[in-house]
């Protein structure tokens, strides 16, 4: 098991700002977790317990409505963390976290996360301006449903994960989601998101290649309206 002051991933989250020793203290009480495509790493309502720090993988983070359907509001990647705003304001998870592709974790108690909170101003600092940024993306989500057409948002879907997370040595999208997933992420119904899905591909902004995605006008994708 790896050690946190040696850690790499640290320098993408608030850990960075934590001292060699409170690190150190981490290193002797975090657990590391594999985790498989598609395992919940924790659900809605759960009592977390703790903060994970993403060390490998991508998982998605999601809500459920009251008619029974997901609402993605985000997708979170190594080198960030998971469950902070639950352990900071001391309530059960309002989302769900499920594993898009085989991950590696570090779990750490709460009660070394608070301890660090409550010492040490820069990383509380830090921690405060993630979760200030977390609430501009979900304010910017607010706005794109109530303003923005379903094209205009999957195609911003399909851009913003060609930029964020790259592609495959074939151009196809290194993310695979299924069509559902597409359409929990812009708010629709399945066979919407597949309807969009099949003009974007007439109107050669992408190709499929089996269930990947490959895009092959970006700044066209960038046009849509």
């Amino acid at each position: 098991m790896g050690k946190c002051e040696q850690c790499i991933i640290k320098q993408f989250n608030a850990l960075k700002s934590l001292t060699k020793e409170e690190l150190v203290r981490i290193s002797g009480c975090k657990t590391s977790k594999f985790i498989k495509k598609g395992e919940v790493i924790f659900d809605e309502g759960e009592s977390i317990n703790g903060v994970y720090c993403v060390k490998e993988g991508i998982c998605k983070l999601s809500k459920l409505s009251e008619n029974g359907k997901d609402q993605i509001v985000k997708m979170v990647v190594k080198g960030q963390l998971l469950g902070q705003r639950s352990l900071i304001t001391d309530e059960v998870s309002n989302l769900q976290a499920v594993a898009l592709n085989d991950m590696e974790v570090c779990f750490i108690p709460k009660s070394e996360i608070i301890s660090n909170l409550q010492n040490n101003p820069k990383f509380s600092f830090d921690v405060l301006k993630e979760m200030a940024h977390d609430l501009r993306e979900a304010d910017n989500i607010i706005v794109n449903m109530a303003q923005k057409s379903v094209r205009q948002r999957l195609a911003e879907t399909l851009v913003y994960i060609h930029d964020s997370f790259g592609v495959n040595p074939d151009k196809t999208l290194s993310i695979l989601l299924s069509r559902e997933d597409f359409a929990n992420i812009v708010g629709t119904a399945t066979e919407s998101a597949i309807r969009v899905l099949s003009q974007f591909k007439k109107e050669a902004l992408i190709s499929v290649v089996g269930k990947q995605i490959r895009i092959e006008n970006l700044e066209g994708l960038k046009r849509v309206e």
